[in-house]
């Protein structure tokens, strides 16, 4: 099938869907997912794609606050020449789908003034409807959107490919990388184009940290060496630098805002905190502790990921979830008074016999969770209060999730 006969039929398809008809041709099935979740969020798809620019303070603040400012000369090598020999531009945005940068193409800078794709804007599917910007976010993956798969009318003389960017110390989308360009620059190697560019970009980002992580160790290893008892030297993240009296980890969970003085974190019990050099000096304190947390708090309403919020007798911390961890806890949350782990391979597979897989999870879980979940039967601990924050739409809970328990609570809700 031609291009041109494609891009009619696509054309159609949106038309009939938007009428409520039966489509002519099935979407791809990420154009098709954004378009159900933008139709729900009311986007009027003959509506302008103009936003409220971010003031230029703003975004200078992002973009210092943001690790893809220190590559972003990398990727303008990778693709910003390219961009501009090909008649497309490309466009670097924050994890909320703000433009922060964008480079290439003269003549196509000015065209992207003309439907706001410029320095400020806001470019998620919840602002401007299918796009490969908002869809790369809202499905966490690469993605090209061509001419009609876009929904605003508008966008369908332009075609452009997204990839997210993570940063690899902790797994946080920190961005997106796009090529974007008139409909007639469409090109399918595009997307594997700017794949691996992002994925460079995450690279450089890992070498700078191994650099800092070093840097680290040289300041707190002697340090170390004259304190007693336990210690550790952590970057911001939590990444180890430096140990002492204490069997080594990788990574120590860290609260989101933490602050020098005495915390309790859920790994080792009650610290002391204190900044050294661009992370953190964590002793653990001797004595009896203040208790265990009060209450786990499962947010699965966020469009960028699950997280586990957990409220402690000093403060809260927040755990990132990867998504088999988030069915878990999301199981035992619904059964809180306990599961074996036949029953959770039921519940997260749908065969009671991959009892192993289950206990592998569990026990990767409980490196960080050792506090709030208890075993035999695999459960959260007593006295915990536990909370659920489901989304908006209950079609949206884990969207990819294929668990029987998750499945059944989407049309259950």
């Amino acid at each position: 099938m031609d291009s041109d006969r494609a891009t009619r039929l696509l054309h159609k398809a949106r038309e009939a869907r938007l009428a409520g008809d039966r489509m002519p041709v099935a979407p791809r099935a990420e154009i098709s997912a954004s378009w159900e979740r933008v139709l729900r969020s009311g986007i009027d798809p003959e509506q302008s794609t103009e936003s409220v620019l971010l003031d230029l303070d703003e975004i200078e603040h992002r973009r210092r606050s943001s690790a893809l400012g220190e590559v972003m000369p990398l990727l303008g090598e990778g693709l910003a020449s390219i961009t501009d020999a090909a008649q497309q531009i490309m466009v670097v945005t924050d994890a909320e789908g703000r433009v922060l940068w964008r480079e290439g193409n003269p003549g196509v800078l000015r065209r992207a003034d003309g439907i706001c794709l410029a320095e400020g804007a806001a470019w998620s599917e919840a602002v401007t409807g299918t796009n490969a910007i908002g869809t790369a976010l809202a499905g966490r993956a690469p993605v090209q959107v061509h001419s009609s798969e876009h929904f605003v009318r508008s966008l369908h003389t332009w075609t452009c490919a997204a990839a997210p960017v993570r940063d690899p110390r902790d797994g946080r989308m920190i961005g997106i990388v796009d090529i974007s360009g008139p409909a007639s620059t469409f090109h399918p190697t595009t997307l594997a184009l700017v794949g691996s560019v992002a994925r460079l970009a995450e690279s450089e980002i890992r070498t700078r940290h191994l650099i800092a992580i070093d840097r680290l160790r040289s300041v707190a290893a002697p340090l170390l060496a004259r304190l007693g008892g336990r210690a550790m030297a952590v970057d911001a993240q939590g990444w180890l630098a430096a140990v002492t009296g204490m069997p080594p980890v990788d990574r120590l969970p860290l609260p989101k805002s933490l602050q020098p003085g005495r915390v309790w974190l859920p790994s080792l019990g009650m610290c002391r905190v204190e900044p050294l050099l661009s992370g953190w000096l964590v002793q653990v304190a001797d004595g009896p502790s203040d208790g265990p947390p009060r209450r786990v708090v499962l947010d699965l309403s966020r469009p960028r990921g699950p997280v586990v919020n957990v409220v402690g007798p000093v403060g809260t911390w927040t755990q990132r979830l990867s998504p088999r961890h988030a069915e878990l806890l999301y199981a035992l949350a619904l059964h809180r008074e306990g599961r074996t782990a036949s029953e959770l391979a039921e519940d997260i597979f749908g065969d009671a016999t991959r009892t192993v897989t289950v206990r592998a999870e569990i026990s990767r879980m409980r490196r960080h969770l050792a506090e709030v979940l208890a075993h035999r039967p695999y459960r959260f601990g007593e006295g915990v209060e536990v909370e659920v924050i489901h989304p908006e739409h209950p079609g949206d809970l884990l969207p990819r999730s294929t668990a029987p328990v998750v499945v059944g609570a989407r049309t259950t809700e």
